[in-house]
C-alpha cells in the first residue's frame, strides 16, 4: 500500500508543478501568477477541491505521446469565496502555453454542468493559447461544446471571466458570452485574428495592445467590463463583484446587516446647479443616495455619459443606471444604449432591483448614430427595461426630454415607482427649441424677435419645464426633496421585496439585437 500511496503522491505533485519550474519562473517574471496560485488567491483558505488533477490528453500525433502533463493544461474544481460556493477553471499556461484540447475542454465542461445541477457562480480564469494545433477539430469541438454551455447557463447561474493573458481566436467566444469579462492591464489581450493576420489582410500595422488590450476593450469596444492593474487586484475585483450578486436566478443577493442613521443627504439639495445647462457629476448624485462606499462601477471607460454599476441601499444589492451630465450632456446614444441594456438584462436574469437615475436631453442626433442604428441600439434598451421583471424605481433629477424620457425606464413601460425632484423638466424638448417651434410666427412678427424669443421660453418654461403636470397625470408618483431621496428609496424598495410578475406564456421574446 504505501508504494502506491507513493505513486498517487508523486502524480499529485508533478500535477502541481504543471509545466515544470523553468516555465513557471517564465510566467512570474511576466508579473503572473500562476494557475493555481490564482485560485489560491481567489477562494478562501483551504477550501478548494480540485476535480481532474490527473487528466491527460490522448493525442499520439506529432510527438504529444511523449508530453504527457496531468491536469492537461487546466486547473478545474470548486471553493468557497466568502463562505459562498463557485466553481472555477483556470488555464495554466506553463502547459502547451494553455492551449485548449479535447481533454482540457472536457474538464471545464464538467465542472460548468455541475455549477448549472447545483446552482453556484463559474468563474473562468482564461490564460491560453488558443486551441491546441496537434488535436485539430477536436480543440475546436472543444471550444464549441463550451460555448453551447455558456449559453445554457446564461441567466441561469452568474459567469464571470478573467483574461489573464492571451486569448485569441474561438477562445474569444467563451468570455463574450458570459455576464462579466475582466482584463489585466499589459499582460492581458483579446482578439479574433491577431497582429499579423491583420497585416496580411488588411495591410494594417497594429501591436497587440493596440488591437486587443485591455485598454483598448474596455474604452474602444466595450468587451472588458472592468480593467485590472495586475493579477492580484483582478482577482479581488472578481471577489467584489461576487459580493452583489446571488449564486443563481432563483435566489436574490445576499442583505446586509443595515442599521438606519443617514437617511436625511443634505449633501443632495447642493449638487443640481441652477442653470439647467451647466454639467454636474452624476457619480455625487449616486453617492450621496446608497450605502457609504458600496458603489461598485461596471463599464467605467466605456460610453461614459451613461454610469452602470452595483450599489448597495440599506443593506440591499441594487442596480444603477444614471445618465452622466458630465459626457455629452448625458444624452443617449448608440454606445451607452447598449451598455445600459447589457447591464439592465443582468440585473433582471439574477433578481436585483435597479434604481435609474434620469438626467437626459434626448437622443444624440446626427449621421453617425443614425447609420450606425441608433434606432435598434436605442430599442435595445427600451426593450430590457419594458422587459425587466426586478423592482424598478426612477429618480428624475433635472431633464427628461424626448423619447429618451419614454426610455429611461418611464412609468409608461413598466416602472413601479418614479419619483423627481422639484427642478425636474419634463417636456417633449427643451423650452428654447420647443418655443422656436411652437411661436415661431409670434417671434418673426414681433419687433424685437430676440426679446419675444425669451418671454415665449420662459411662458414654455412656466407651462411644462416642470415635474406637476407629470404627477398631476400619475406619471410621477411623487415630487420629492433631494435630501430625502435616500429614505424614500430605501422605503420602496423594501416595499417592492416580494414583488412578483406574471409573464406571457412564449418561448423567449425577440430583442433587436
Amino acid at each position: 500500500m504505501d508504494s502506491r500511496i507513493k505513486k498517487l503522491n508523486e502524480r499529485i505533485a508533478l500535477a502541481h508543478l504543471g509545466g515544470g519550474q523553468e516555465r513557471i519562473d517564465k510566467q512570474h517574471s511576466k508579473k503572473k501568477l500562476t494557475a493555481r496560485e490564482r485560485i489560491d488567491y481567489l477562494l478562501d483558505e483551504g477550501s478548494f477541491e480540485e476535480i481532474g488533477v490527473l487528466v491527460t490528453h490522448r493525442t499520439t500525433d506529432f510527438g504529444m505521446d511523449k508530453e504527457i502533463y496531468f491536469g492537461d493544461g487546466v486547473v478545474t474544481g470548486y471553493g468557497t469565496v466568502n463562505g459562498r460556493l463557485i466553481y472555477v477553471y483556470a488555464q495554466d499556461f506553463t502547459v502547451f502555453g494553455g492551449a485548449l484540447s479535447e481533454t482540457h475542454a472536457e474538464k471545464i465542461c464538467k465542472i460548468m454542468d455541475m455549477a448549472v445541477k447545483v446552482g453556484a457562480p463559474i468563474v473562468g480564469l482564461n490564460d491560453s493559447g488558443g486551441a491546441r494545433i496537434q488535436e485539430g477539430v477536436k480543440s475546436l469541438g472543444g471550444y464549441a461544446d463550451i460555448f453551447y454551455r455558456n449559453v445554457r447557463a446564461s441567466g441561469v447561474v452568474p459567469q464571470i471571466s478573467a483574461i489573464m493573458g492571451p486569448c485569441a481566436g474561438g477562445a474569444v467566444y467563451s468570455p463574450a458570452i458570459t455576464d462579466f469579462t475582466l482584463m489585466v492591464e499589459n499582460t492581458s489581450y483579446m482578439f479574433v485574428t491577431g497582429p499579423n493576420v491583420v497585416k496580411t489582410v488588411t495591410n494594417e500595422e497594429v501591436s497587440s495592445e493596440e488591437l486587443g488590450g485591455a485598454y483598448t476593450h474596455a474604452s474602444k469596444s466595450g468587451v472588458a467590463h472592468k480593467i485590472s492593474a495586475n493579477d492580484i487586484q483582478c482577482l479581488e475585483d472578481i471577489k467584489k463583484l461576487l459580493s452583489y450578486i446571488p449564486q443563481n436566478n432563483r435566489e436574490t443577493p445576499e442583505k446586509l446587516v443595515f442599521k438606519p442613521n443617514d437617511e436625511i443627504r443634505e449633501v443632495l439639495s447642493d449638487i443640481v446647479p441652477e442653470n439647467p445647462n451647466k454639467p454636474y457629476d452624476m457619480h455625487e448624485v449616486i453617492a450621496g443616495i446608497i450605502d457609504e462606499d458600496s458603489f461598485y462601477e461596471i463599464h467605467k471607460d466605456y460610453a461614459e455619459n451613461i454610469i452602470v454599476g452595483f450599489g448597495r441601499l440599506g443593506g440591499r444589492s441594487i442596480g444603477i443606471i444614471a445618465n452622466q451630465p458630465m459626457f455629452l450632456a448625458g444624452v443617449l446614444d448608440v454606445k451607452s444604449s447598449k451598455k445600459a441594456a447589457r447591464f439592465t438584462r443582468f440585473c433582471d436574469c439574477f433578481n436585483i432591483p435597479l434604481l435609474v437615475l434620469v438626467d437626459v436631453p434626448g437622443f444624440l442626433p446626427g449621421t453617425d448614430q443614425e447609420w450606425n442604428g441608433i434606432i435598434v441600439h436605442g430599442a435595445k434598451l427600451l426593450y430590457a427595461l419594458s422587459e425587466a421583471t426586478v423592482p424598478r424605481v426612477t429618480v428624475i433629477t433635472r431633464k427628461a426630454y424626448g423619447g429618451a424620457y419614454d426610455v429611461m425606464n418611464s412609468k409608461h413601460i413598466g416602472a413601479d415607482f418614479n419619483y423627481a425632484w422639484p427642478g425636474a423638466e419634463i417636456a417633449v424638448m427643451g423650452a428654447k427649441g420647443a418655443s422656436e417651434i411652437i411661436f415661431r410666427r409670434e417671434i418673426a412678427a414681433a419687433e424685437n424677435p430676440t426679446e419675444k424669443l425669451a418671454e415665449k421660453e420662459a411662458e414654455y418654461a412656466e407651462k411644462f419645464a416642470n415635474p406637476y403636470r407629470a404627477a398631476r397625470r400619475g406619471f410621477i408618483d411623487e415630487v420629492i426633496l433631494p435630501k430625502n431621496t435616500r429614505r424614500k428609496l430605501i422605503k420602496t424598495f423594501s416595499m417592492l421585496e416580494g414583488k412578483q410578475v406574471e409573464s406571457p406564456n412564449r418561448k423567449h421574446g425577440n430583442i433587436p439585437l
